[in-house]
Order: C-alpha cells, then structure tokens, then sequence
C-alpha cells in the first residue's frame, strides 16, 4: 500500500487525461505525464540522500509532482506554510533534515544555505532537462511507511509534526472515493493551500476518480468564479470564508451561472447559516457536503450529505432544520463518541469532547509517539455533541470552554444564539480575566451590512434563549474577525485583543 498505487492505476486507465491544470499558468500535465515525471524527479530526490522531500511553495504543477515522486523515491513528503518567515521556515527545515526543498526562487538561496538542505526553484524541479536518470524499480509497499508529515499551526506552541502512514491515506481514499469515477468532462477547482490535510485529500480524491484538477494558488472570489466558468468545472471544495466571499461577489445575481458545478464541498471551520442558505439559493442545482476532519484523521471523518442538506433547509421542524450547521454523520468505517471530562460518554444533545477511531486516524506525532489510547480511540481536543440521529455539531476547541464560577460554559452555545440575531453577520465568544468570577464572557460582533448592533439589545436576546450567566458581559463591534487562510477562526487572537 503506497499512495503511488494510486496514481498508478489512474494512469495505467486514462493516460492521456488531463490530470493538472495550473490556473495561473496553463500549464498541465496528462496522468501518463505526471506518472512519468515523479519517475524521474524520485531518482533526483534519492540521489541527494535527502530523507524528505520539502515544498515550499503556492499550488502549482510542482504540488502533485513533490507528493508522487517524495512517495516513489520512500521518503516523506512535507508541505510547510509559504506564509510564514523564513526564520520560522529555517526553524522547520532543521528539524527534517537532509532535505530535498523545492521552494519559491526567492527564498532558495537563503534557505538553500541551511545546513543539509538540498534547494531548488520550483521551476527548476518542473524542468524535465534537471532530471535525467529514472528510478530504477518500484516503490515501497509498506504500508507502514511515512507518507507525508504536516506541521500544526503552532499558534500555542511549538509546532508538532503529524504523521500520516501511506496505510492511512490508502485507507481514507479507498473508503471515500470511486476508483475511475469521474468523466473525462469533470473537473475539480482546487483552492486550499498545500500544507493543509484538505489540500492533500483533495489532490489524491481527484486522481484517484481520475478527475482533471484545476489549481488556484491565491485565492480570490473573483478567479474563483472565472476558472470554475473558464473550464466548466464540475467539482470544488472550499473554507467558510471563501464560500462566503464567493457569495458576497455573487449578491444581486439570480444565480451563480454556473450550471455545469455539480458538487461543492467545504469544511475547515464552523459556516454561517447565513451563507449556506444563499449559497445554495445562488447553486440551486448544486449538490453540497460538509466535511469535518483533521489532521491526524486524514481528513474527513464525518459528512453533511447534499440529500441532508436538501432535507434541512426544506424542514419546518427546528431540529430538523439546524442540521445545516452540522457536520453530519460518520463516515462508513468510521466511530465516534463525545465524552465528558471523566471519560464517561454523554448522552445525546450534551457537549463533550469528540473521540473517533478508524484505519485512518493516525493519532500520531513525529518525536512524540502516538496519542491513541489502547481501543484505538483518538482524542481530537474539539468540543461538540451529537442530537438523536448521530449529527455531529463542532463547538469550538475542547480547551475553549468558558469556566465561569466553577460553571463550563460554551462559547459556541453562546455564538449560535447570537448568530441567530438579525443585526449580526459574525461573532466570535471567549473567556476573558474575571476576579470575581474566574472568567467572564466576551464576545466580538461582526454587524450585517446595514445594521447597527445595540449591545443592551442583544444582552436580552442572549438572557431570554439561555441563563443569564451566558450573557456577554463584554461586546465589541469589529470590522471582521480574525481567520486563518483555511477560514479556521483565530480564537487566540480575539481572546488576547478582549483581555486588553
């Protein structure tokens, strides 16, 4: 088993299908092409004695090509994030050397001089005339073998280095995706960064249906738009905060003209209501999914179907209806269970912390082992809870709870209601220094264009759903909250600006 395999057999299928448009570019590569050029970039990779291969760069024709030929050539490939410092970067590369870094032309001379690191442009990697012995034999079958290693953010600490067995990304596609199920009219718009799980599961989802794959490296509503257009493109996958600029760049229309997407996924942070419900006005054909994953799960592990999402926004029954907010069921192979501080499993409708278990969750950390306890359950440190018919509704992080006066308090309880406010567009609840009571709540609005936000209104909106002790005793008004580019929001940084 080895992510090879998959490419493989896509290519032994569909040689001359387009696999990899560079939407900047337009440059592309055929199956048969790509299978051909990780042959060759794999012995360049073992020729250096590298032990990863490192990318540091937007998406582009060098994404697909580091990923295959890090996998052909038995050595694990690891995306880092281009936005950070090349001190941060440097910090990074130390810590996976000898490398093989394939990096945008101006960071490769500075990072190029870090000791036991191998750099080159990605231009240069993409140039077949760089590489001119092919590997000689197959690739690794162990499914043991280290696939890809993704740094977390490191927004509370030093980074940590996740580890994704090629037995765990086999596993995830196998169960998810059909093999050659995709036409040779299809074509996914991808526009997540590379070093996110979603951007690799979206890469190997799209080769192994065999589905032509057109790449965005920056993101804007407005190329968003022209390249699904440009090339009829049947599928994408996007963060809330992109969904919610598309919609935003397409208020006023009837609709998106765009009859050809078939289906749109997105996940990566929690959706507006709001904007589901005119994004599937303005994609009345459209099928949509919510997909809930991480990291060390290999990406999605629960799903909001398009039928679920049809159901919800049709239904009368509040119940039914506030599905549209979830992230839906578990995927087949997949458990899950939400437990309270003791361990102990809640029943449904209480919040606690999410468990999962399954052959692809890995749970496991470069220099630290794993964190999956002896029945192979992984603790994902989110809070939610689950209503009867096993939904799965995300309530922020596990460690976000407010404790007020010995009270657990939710923030997402809180910003579910709030959302719920005419006036407001966004919000963001934390827990901020309180002497007498331990931590107060606080909460940052985000106004609907065209509202004003009347703070002692909104007091007795907030006391009338739930008890006065959920009741915001600090409001601030803002402009927009603080996202990260995959449109997980920045709670860090809303709790340190309120606790000023």
């Amino acid at each position: 088993m080895n992510i090879m395999m998959l490419l493989e057999m896509v290519q032994a299928t569909f040689p001359e299908r387009k696999a990899f448009t560079d939407g900047s570019s337009g440059t592309s590569y055929t199956y048969q092409e790509l299978f051909e050029a990780a042959r060759l970039r794999a012995a360049s990779v073992k020729a250096t004695g590298a032990s990863r291969l490192v990318k540091l760069d937007v998406s582009n024709l060098g994404t697909p090509l580091s990923l295959f030929s890090s996998a052909w050539a038995g050595v694990p490939y690891v995306p880092l994030n281009y936005r950070l410092t090349d001190e941060e970067i440097e910090a990074l590369l130390k810590r996976v050397t000898p490398a093989y870094l394939v990096t945008q032309e101006d960071r490769v001379d500075t990072l190029g001089a870090v000791d036991e690191v191998s750099a080159r442009t990605t231009s240069a990697f993409l140039d077949a005339e760089n590489h001119q012995q092919a590997i000689e034999g197959e690739w690794s079958m162990d499914p043991e073998e280290i696939a890809v290693l993704l740094f977390t953010s490191g927004t509370t600490g030093t980074p940590k280095a996740a580890v994704l067995r090629h037995k765990h990304l086999v596993s995830y596609i196998l169960g998810s995706v059909e093999f050659a199920g995709a036409g040779d009219d299809e074509a996914a718009l991808v526009c997540v960064p590379p070093y996110h799980i979603a951007g690799i599961a979206a890469l190997l989802s799209s080769v192994y249906s065999g589905r032509h794959v057109v790449q965005l490296p920056n993101f804007t509503a407005e190329d968003w738009i022209r390249l699904a257009r440009e090339h009829a493109v049947t599928t994408a996958f996007v963060v809330p905060t992109m969904l919610a600029r598309i919609v935003e760049t397409l208020e006023g229309e009837s609709s998106a003209d765009m009859p050809h997407l078939k289906s749109l996924s997105y996940g990566g942070g929690k959706m507006p209501l709001s904007v589901i419900e005119k994004a599937m006005t303005l994609f009345p054909d459209t099928n949509f999914t919510n997909a809930y994953g991480l990291t060390e799960t290999s990406s999605t592990i629960t799903l909001l179907g398009p039928d679920d999402h049809r159901e919800a926004i049709a239904s009368s029954d509040e119940s039914v209806r506030r599905r549209l907010v979830s992230v839906g069921q578990p995927l087949p192979g997949i458990e899950l269970e939400i437990r309270d501080e003791d361990g102990n499993v809640v029943a449904p409708g209480e919040r606690g912390e999410i468990y999962v278990r399954g052959e692809q969750v890995s749970g496991e950390y470069e220099g630290k082992g794993s964190v999956i306890d002896a029945d192979g359950w992984f603790p994902t440190r989110d809070a939610g809870s689950v209503d009867s018919e096993g939904f799965l509704f995300i309530e922020g992080r596990a460690d976000d709870v407010i404790v007020r006066g010995g009270e657990n308090l939710s923030p997402g309880e809180i910003e579910d209601v709030l959302l719920t406010h005419p006036s407001i567009a966004d919000v963001a609840v934390v827990g901020i220094p309180d002497e007498q009571w331990g931590e107060g709540v606080a909460a940052a609005l985000v106004a609907k264009d065209g509202f004003t936000i009347d703070q002692e209104e909104i007091k007795e909106f907030v006391k009338a759903e739930l008890r006065s002790s959920r009741v915001p005793q600090l409001m601030v008004v803002w402009d927009e909250l603080p996202y990260n580019e995959t449109g997980k929001l920045l709670r860090r940084v809303v709790r340190e600006e309120l606790s000023k």
